[in-house]
Formats: structure tokens, sequence, C-alpha cells
């Protein structure tokens, strides 16, 4: 085990204790591939399933291996026609049974921060949905709550703006203004500290760097 994965893991246990103490149900994997066999696992037969805009989960393959199986119910929005059924889909997820997502940053002590622009996934994982699994790269880390904010805000927020084409300020130099642009992908910014109710919200950690 190379030095990195030992902090990891060792850090990765000290988060899950962190995370029970506030409800959430918290697993450690070391490798993307490992999150994909825990996460299908979390996940029973006969389940409608949905997700919101991560490259995290899109990138390590759990996306395609939910589609494998014909026993999930699975809307997903990169297969909708046209903005009206991608809008449906947005809704149907407050019923669906599993919401996956990943985060913009997290606490050492368990606080998970997320910064959206249509607000579809901070809504999905606040009321809706019966559980939400969170797939979090041990490189979206950050110390305490206040830097879990700045990660997300001057890395991860940045980052995911290079994706798209809007015309922001973070677009020409790559950090954050703090702006109030009308193309802006940071109007709602999320802080979830507690899983209400207790175990809705799962996180998988993983011992990778994943997405932003």
């Amino acid at each position: 085990m190379t030095p990195k994965e030992l902090r990891n893991e060792r850090l990765a246990r000290k988060m899950i204790a962190n995370l029970e103490r506030r409800h959430f149900e918290a697993y450690y994997c070391p490798t993307a591939e490992e999150a994909v066999r825990r996460v299908n696992e979390l996940i029973p037969d006969g389940s409608t399933v949905t997700w919101g805009g991560s490259m995290t989960i899109r990138d390590m393959g759990l996306t395609a291996s939910l589609h494998r199986r014909p026993a999930l119910r699975v809307l997903d929005r990169d297969l909708a026609a046209d903005r009206d059924e991608t809008q449906l889909i947005y809704r149907q997820a407050f019923d669906a049974d599993v919401y996956l997502s990943s985060a913009n940053a997290i606490s050492e002590d368990g606080v998970i921060i997320n910064i959206d622009g249509n607000g579809n996934r901070v809504a999905a994982i606040t009321w809706g949905p019966r559980r939400v699994i969170f797939v979090i790269g041990m490189n979206k880390v950050a110390q305490d709550a206040d830097a879990a904010l700045k990660r997300a805000r001057s890395t991860a927020a940045p980052i995911n703006m290079a994706r798209f084409s809007n015309q922001t300020p973070c677009q020409a130099d790559g950090r954050c203004h703090n702006c109030n642009s009308p193309e802006s992908i940071c109007n709602y910014i999320h802080l979830l500290r507690n899983s209400h109710p207790a175990r809705r919200h799962v996180v998988v950690l993983v011992g990778e760097e994943l997405g932003y």
C-alpha cells in the first residue's frame, strides 16, 4: 500500500465515524471499480434510479453499469430527446427510489457541499427520492466546512464551467469572481450537515481522484 493509499484509508475510517454520527450510512472503497460494485449492491432490483449532473458517476462507469441491469428502471437525462423530456426527468427524480450524486466537496467531519446552476440536483438531495447515494473521491475532502465551501467555489465550479460555453468571468481566467452573471452555474449553494431521515443519505468514499 502506498503512503497515499494508507492516508486515504485512515482518513476515510475517521470520516465514516463522523458521517455515521451525522446519521449517514457510509462506506469506503479503495478503487472506483469496488465503488461501482458497492453502489450496485445498495440498489435492489425493481428500483427506479436517476442521477444529477455528476461527471464522477459517469466517468467511473457507474451509470453504464446500471443501464446493464434490466430489473432497474433508469431515468437518464443524458438520453432525453429534448429539453422538455429533460425537464420531465428532473421532476420524475423526486419520486425515484434512488438518486445518485457526487459532491463538490466534503469536510473531514462529514459536511457535504454542492453548488448548482438549476437547483434540480440540490433539490433532490434535500427532499423527494427515497435514498440518495453520494460517490465522492478522496480528492474532494477538505479540512472543515469553510475549506469545503472554498474548494467547491474556487476549484470545482470553475472547472465545471469550463465544460460549458457560458459567458462568465471564470471562463476567462479559471478563478471564481463571486459573480452575478446571468449564465452562472453557482446559483444554489447547498450544505448538508445531517442525513434526515436517518440513513436516507449514503456516502461512498473512494480512494481515487474522481471528478472535479
